[in-house]
């Protein structure tokens, strides 16, 4: 077939239904993105936590309340109302948040809160000049390069993790609580912001805790926290994982979210076995996606992760020479690496509160 003649032959299958639907579909993700990024702005200059608690007001009032300039306000909320997140009153102009919105919106509303999770769209867009050098040298980009990332992370995992730790993740390793209150070793690999440990130490005295991230930067509030409760029981330290083959020995290790972003994943699950003391157990939590895409074409945040992983988790894991697994690495990977590491009574699991994360308990 002749160049002419295929692209004949492709303008004579065109669709225009099946091309208007997608251009109908770009253009409400484009309206939907301008929601998203004005959310997370409601969210750090505090305006949905207000407006939750002065509905119905006048923008004058809301802008006084809350601090800001009016005018900035005001724009805000026409964005807040068009998008359908806040109900307008013509007559009295007045905004209202309904508590139906507010109860996914506003900081009370955590681990509910999904403004704050609006914030790494943001922070991923921050280095899109970044990422498309990439595309052309195949470099990746490291963490300092994120501005916010750390931050808005931490906030991300105290809502996800921490809130939800005790009561739901904790259980799934039926004998942690018991001997934590005993008191054990505990190390969290990965630990970023910290928040995870500062809920164990708290509750857990007897016990002694280590965070560990590559960046220290990331856990500097947690450890002025610890510090300020007199928590004597942890400790962070910065360390490339990488770099070494154990960690110490403890009866417990953690890894939230962190596994994927590693230089070397699969030594580093190595290390976490060599670590672990006779009937240790090794508690880890990755987004549960599949390994393979087909698996994932309905999965509710599909494109939102595999932008992420474009964005940040690949990037980053290819800035320190690393194998670039990606966010979507995919459970079935993750078993295959947790086995290939000596890891061999693996047991997965979903929480009915969590649709995004797979939590896996491993014992050598």
């Amino acid at each position: 077939m002749t160049p002419a003649s295929a692209v004949r032959e492709r303008l004579a299958s065109f669709d225009d239904h099946r091309s208007a639907a997608f251009a109908g579909k770009l253009l409400g993700a484009l309206n939907s993105s301008a929601l998203i990024l004005m959310t997370s702005v409601g969210h750090r200059t505090g305006l949905f936590d207000a407006l939750a608690g002065m509905s119905p007001c006048t923008s004058i009032e809301l802008a006084t309340g809350s601090g800001l300039a009016e005018r900035y306000v005001r724009e805000w909320l026409a964005v807040m109302v068009t998008g359908g997140v806040v109900d307008y009153d013509p007559a009295a102009k007045t905004y209202l948040l309904p508590a139906e919105h507010a109860a996914w919106l506003t900081r009370s509303a955590a681990p509910n809160n999904l403004a704050a999770a609006t914030q790494m769209l943001g922070v991923a867009a921050g280095v899109e000049d970044e990422i498309i050098a990439r595309f052309q040298n195949g470099e990746g980009i490291h963490y300092h390069h994120y501005g916010r990332f750390h931050e808005v992370m931490g906030e991300h995992s105290a809502q996800a993790i921490g809130m939800n730790l005790l009561e739901h993740i904790l259980p799934l390793v039926p004998e942690a609580t018991a001997r934590l209150e005993e008191g054990i070793d505990v190390i969290d690999v990965g630990c970023g912001a910290g928040d995870a440990l500062l809920v164990l130490a708290e509750r857990f005295p007897e016990s002694r805790f280590t965070g560990l991230d590559l960046c220290a930067d990331a856990f500097e509030k947690a450890r002025e926290i610890a510090a300020q409760k007199s928590l004597g029981n942890l400790d962070f330290r910065a360390q490339d994982v990488s770099a070494v083959s154990e960690l110490g020995s403890f009866d417990l290790v953690l890894a939230f979210d962190a596994v994927h972003d590693q230089k070397d994943p699969q030594a580093m699950l190595a290390t976490v076995r060599k670590s672990l003391k006779p009937g240790g157990a090794f508690l880890m939590v990755e987004i549960g996606g599949s390994s393979r895409l087909e698996n994932n074409l309905e999965h509710p945040l599909g494109a939102y992760l595999y932008m992420m992983s474009t964005m940040h988790c690949t990037p980053v894991s290819l800035a320190q020479g690393g194998a670039g697994l990606g966010t979507m690495w995919g459970v079935e990977l993750a078993e295959k690496m947790l086995g290939c590491a000596g890891f061999t009574d693996v047991v997965m699991t979903r929480l009915p509160h969590d649709p995004i994360n797979a939590y896996f308990v491993a014992r050598p």
